[in-house]
């Protein structure tokens, strides 16, 4: 019995110009029907292709020197969903259809290998270039997004370019995603790396990512309610480089997150290291971040962020939000333009949180100004504020233990530069073994509470 099936033995040109997505879905379409296989992309050519649905019990194996790309004409992309990644967060009928280029529904036992390339083609949706970001339309394709699937691998491949969000997977359970390489436009907005929605039990692993919107990020997205919450998620042994977050909760959230685990991972270069962004009603619980490496800046406000090496936010994006309870962050060696914020609009919103063994060094390289916050994404007004860089920075939260934590400044002192700790309107915190003094200890105090 066949199992594997060159998609060249189905019409594939693989001239770069031609589109192949008939020939790609008939090879696809044939290893479904004997029950399984292998569809393969051979090395050395670039096959162009419109959208392409994955099925069951198939592999589709893309050969080292191989390149599958996603084509810039929209008519191609014929896989298209309603979906709330460039709306706010919300869909309603006036919210435009996003593509799909790799896709799969309700699929299980399926898989995309090798270690060649899949290409997204974000270049070819770029409408202007405004310096520190692209201006791109709503009409543009996720490079792989798959709904509804179960024992998903991902595995070994390099994705570059995309234009939305890279890797996608929505409501699907038993997941692998193995050492993959993620390289995207660093100007390209809304160009994620792997976005899990509603997903329950998956392992990351091993994976580089260097993508210009967030680089790994939990969801629960309200296009598709009946999909349950995200949960039981590990990602371990990660490099990580982003212009927004690197390691990110939220924002897109309208059930639960929880029991989630980041561990022994490097955060180079990113806007934000470490990130609990919660912003609609949601509650987002158990959750550890440990061993990790972490360097943040400042970039162009066109990107959410202002170099925070944590991030724990509870701010509304519409209307009603929820909680975030029982946070972990344990064994954090952290270097950026910003250090620890953790705040929320009211009290109730964030409690129980521990930062044990957290250092923060506090310094400036970056052209772009510190002394700010940034709420964003945020209903209300001031949504990026002026306010003194502090190292641990905690504002309306209750139940917070700052155990054996360090404050450090570099030798670029800025005039904006504050407390080694400031706590304002909070209960139940708990500092213990701290290290560091403020910036400028002539004229302020280590510790300060409001």
């Amino acid at each position: 019995m066949t199992t594997t099936f060159n998609i060249r033995d189905f019409g594939a040109v693989g001239d770069g110009n031609t589109n192949d997505a008939l020939a790609i879905q008939t090879a696809i379409d044939a290893a479904n029907a004997n029950g399984g296989g292998t569809v393969l992309v051979p090395a050395g050519a670039t096959f162009l292709s419109g959208s392409i649905v994955l099925k069951s019990n198939v592999e589709l194996h893309i050969e080292r020197g191989a390149t599958l790309q996603a084509s810039g004409h929209w008519a191609d992309i014929t896989e298209r969903h309603t979906v709330s990644a460039l709306s706010s967060g919300v869909v309603n009928e006036e919210t435009l259809q996003s593509g799909l280029f790799i896709a799969a529904y309700d699929a299980t036992n399926i898989a995309v290998t090798g270690a060649g390339t899949i290409d997204g083609g974000g270049r070819f949706y770029v409408l202007e270039d405004l310096g520190p970001i692209y201006l791109m339309p709503v009409n543009r394709p996720f490079t792989l997004f798959f709904i509804g699937c179960s024992d998903v691998t991902l595995k070994d491949t390099l994705y570059r370019d995309g234009a939305l969000w890279t890797v996608r997977l929505t409501g699907c359970e038993s997941v692998l995603i193995h050492s993959i390489r993620i390289r995207g436009d660093m100007k390209l907005p809304n160009a994620d790396g792997i976005d899990l929605d509603r997903c329950r039990d998956v392992r990351i692993s091993d994976c580089d990512i260097r993508c210009p919107d967030d680089a790994i990020s939990l969801k629960t997205c309200e296009e598709f309610p009946d999909l349950g919450p995200c949960e039981n998620i590990t990602v371990t042994n990660c490099i990580l480089e982003t212009k927004s977050s690197a390691l990110v909760i939220g924002v897109d959230a309208t059930s639960p997150i929880r029991n989630v685990v980041f561990d022994n991972c490097v955060i180079k270069n990113s806007h934000r290291g470490l990130s609990v962004n919660l912003g609609q009603d949601s509650l987002y619980e158990n959750i550890l971040f440990s061993n990790i490496v972490v360097e943040t800046r400042i970039y162009d406000d066109s990107w959410w962020g202002k170099g925070e090496v944590i991030y724990v936010s509870a701010f509304p994006w519409q209307e009603a939000i929820g909680r975030v309870r029982n946070v972990r962050f344990v064994n954090i060696l952290a270097r950026g333009e910003n250090g620890v914020h953790i705040a929320a609009n009211e009290p109730g919103l964030i409690e129980g949180l521990l930062l044990e063994n957290v250092r923060v060094e506090i310094d400036h390289w970056s052209e772009f100004e510190g002394g700010k916050y940034d709420r964003r994404p945020f209903s209300g007004e001031e949504k990026i504020y002026d306010y003194p860089t502090s190292a641990f920075h905690i504002d309306t939260a209750s139940d917070i233990t700052v155990r054996n934590c360090e404050a450090v400044w570099g030798d670029e002192k800025q005039s904006y530069y504050a407390h080694a700790i400031e706590t304002i309107n909070t209960e139940n915190v708990v500092i213990e073994g701290f290290r560091g003094q403020s910036a400028f200890p002539d004229r302020l105090a280590a510790i300060v509470s409001h």
